[in-house]
This record gives structure tokens, sequence and C-alpha cells, in this order.
């Protein structure tokens, strides 16, 4: 009953639309560590050079713009503190990342970087309390001309459901931890987000509900692979790995990032 609720709510996508995700690995928030702070535009071009795929964060400036960066808080990673939120794009374009020469990039300088040479997995930073409709056109805005192979994901359903009603040639994804959400919420959070594509918890695997989906057409990624194990957990679950740290190597290997055809 429910894997026949789940065709007809959330539809498996065109194989050959979605594809090109299961291709090989991600590097998570870029190939970063010494040298190259994550998510910033050296890390993204150390994965551009190892033939990785590419997944970064997104959040929204005070002037409506889409930046490329993981925290809410700027203090992590910068000298400079407060929500990203609060700051414009020029402001936060003129921000270092600490340890590094490199600022915080806009998501359309890391579309310009890219120029289409690997893949990308936008991941659409939110809080539940928070709109949605400013970030997801600021990042439509910026991915509407760009020709390369490329997706959207989130925690957040809504930000898939919006994708799908305003932009449903962009290939959309759900990100789903099972520590964060019960079986009935998962289900719900499909139901509405409608994803082409699940990039789950590499922790939570093998997973009974992401198996099911695997088999009705969703291709299956996982998060994050931070080590051997992990990366011949991923590869036994049919999963292409978003890695980082010991994790990229493995993930590498021909016998971990090809797994089953999706």
């Amino acid at each position: 009953m429910l894997s026949s609720l789940d065709g007809w709510l959330a539809p498996a996508p065109d194989p050959a639309r979605v594809g090109w995700l299961t291709k090989g690995a991600y590097a998570h928030r870029g190939l970063h560590g010494p040298g190259a702070v994550e998510n910033s535009p050296t890390a993204f071009e150390r994965a551009i050079e190892a033939g990785l795929g590419i997944e970064c964060d997104v959040q929204l400036t005070a002037d409506g713009r889409a930046m490329v960066f993981h925290d809410f808080e700027l203090d992590r990673l910068t000298d400079e503190s407060g929500p990203v939120a609060k700051r414009t794009a020029a402001e936060l374009g003129q921000i270092g990342l600490t340890g590094s020469g490199d600022r915080i990039p806009s998501l359309r300088r890391l579309l310009e970087q890219i120029g289409g040479r690997v893949p990308l997995l936008v991941e659409v930073k939110t809080r539940r309390e928070t709109p949605i409709d400013r970030l997801c056109r600021a990042v439509l805005q910026d991915l509407g001309a760009y020709a390369g192979p490329h997706a959207v994901m989130s925690f957040d359903p809504r930000v898939g459901h919006w994708f799908a009603g305003h932009s449903p040639v962009t290939v959309r994804g759900l990100v789903v931890s099972e520590a964060d959400s019960g079986a009935a919420a998962r289900r719900l959070s499909l139901w509405r987000a409608r994803p082409d594509f699940l990039a789950y918890d590499v922790r939570n695997l093998p997973s009974r509900f992401a198996e099911g989906q695997r088999q009705r057409g969703l291709p299956l990624l996982t998060w994050t692979v931070r080590s051997a194990a992990l990366a011949e957990r991923a590869a036994a679950c049919a999963a292409t790995p978003i890695a980082e740290g010991e994790g990229v190597a493995w993930a590498q290997r021909p016998s971990t990032s090809s797994g089953r055809t999706e």
C-alpha cells in the first residue's frame, strides 16, 4: 500500500534525466583539508582537479543572493561573528575564510569556477521557521542559465516541493537522516518533496526505507563518507558517496564508487 502511494505522490524520475548523479563520488563541501577550507574556491578547485563532483551549501543573504557557506553563523569559519543572513552578498564576499586566502564565494562565482567540468550538488540550508521562497528563487536565478550537470537538495521538504512547482526541470533531492525523523515523518517528507533522488545519512545504511526507494528508481547518494569502512558500507548499499577526509580515496576506488546501477 505504501509503495503504491510512493509511486503516486512521489513518482520515480526518468532514468535518462538523473543517470549522471551516480557516475562518481562527490567531495563534501569541496576537497577540503590542510590549506583548503570547506566550501572555499581552493577546495572546489582541488575537487575538480581530482575528478570529483562537488557538494556545497548555500544560504540567503540580506539582499536576496545565494552565498556558499554551511553554518548559519559566521563564527566557526571566519574572524567575524553573527548570522550570515544579516549580511549582504558584497559584505560576505569580503570576509576571509580562516586559515586561507579565500573569501566566502557566491553561488554564481562557484558556477563560473566549475564551468560544467564536474557535477554539482547544491544543498539549500534552511531553518524550519523561515520562509523558503526568497532563497529558492535566489538559487534558481543563478542556476537558470547554468548548463553543467547540477541538482539541488535539502533536508527541508519544502525546498523540493518549491522546485517541483517552479522549476520541474531542476533535478531535486531530499536529504535524509533517520536520527532526525521517524518512519512516518520520512514518508511524509518524501511525498511533499517529490524528490528525484535521496541523499541518505551513511550511518543509517542499510535502511529498509532507502532500499525501497532505490528499488523503485530513485538514485541513492549517501553522506558523509569519512572512512574506508563507511565507503564499503556505501558501496554495499548501492549508494554514490559524498565523501571527505580519509573517505575520499576509498570512495574513488572502482569497487567503491561504481556500485549497482541506480
